[in-house]
């Protein structure tokens, strides 16, 4: 069977500095999605490299590209082979940990950002050709994806939150797909991923913002 692609960009990959669609442009999307679900630069990341990105991770540019990622740079940014000195720059202590243990996926990587008390722990995979996959969030598992429409709010955890941002999708028509909520504990800092159907996010982002105890929303598609 011949395998159908959303568009050429699938098949050629993306925009990208670096030498390869899975170990540099998959990676740094990989940091790109994990800052936008921790809401903020942390103070220091420790990432777990596994199997192939274990391997080659500097030859690759894998290493600077999860860092650009996690600065907020996009594939295609001339700063990406500076990343590590800007996170430098910036405070930002990186700590690479490649290991021998097997994983799930060849591509594989798992950062654990630390801000201050709170701290937050992200699996994630590179697919081909750009494409990614977050598989776990603080523990929990998950099947993420990039270039599906999410939300990602960090909120504290009072009652009511879920509820009011289910709200003000539905008053927009936006259908949810799929909803991940994980906390630090009660009544501390949540977060809320939420895959819906709709490409057209970005209006409500702003209304969600203005809700009682929420800190940061962010959006990809």
């Amino acid at each position: 069977m011949i395998p159908r692609f959303q568009s050429v960009f699938d098949i050629i990959g993306p925009v990208m500095v670096g030498p390869s669609s899975s170990h540099t442009a998959g990676a740094c999307r990989i940091g790109q999605v994990t800052r936008s679900i921790f809401g903020e630069m942390p103070d220091s990341v420790d990432i777990y490299l596994y199997e192939s990105f274990a391997k080659t991770y500097r030859g690759h540019g894998t290493d600077i590209a999860l860092v650009g990622g996690l600065l907020g740079m996009d594939t295609d940014d001339r700063r990406l082979p500076d990343s590590l000195k800007l996170a430098h720059e910036q405070n930002m202590e990186v700590l690479f940990v490649p290991t021998k243990e097997k994983a799930d996926h060849p591509n594989q990587v798992k950062m654990i950002l630390t801000k201050g008390d709170r701290k937050m722990s992200v699996t994630g995979i590179s697919i081909g050709g750009g494409n990614i996959r977050l598989t776990e969030l603080n523990g929990f598992k998950l099947s993420l994806s990039y270039g599906v429409p999410t939300i990602v709010t960090v909120h504290q955890d009072v009652p009511g939150m879920i509820a009011k941002v289910s709200h003000i999708l539905s008053d927009h028509n936006i259908n949810i797909g799929t909803m991940t909520v994980t906390r630090e504990a009660k009544g501390e800092k949540a977060i809320m991923i939420i895959e819906v159907d709709d490409q057209k996010i970005a209006e409500v982002v702003p209304e969600i913002l203005q809700l009682p105890n929420m800190f940061t929303v962010n959006y990809f598609s």
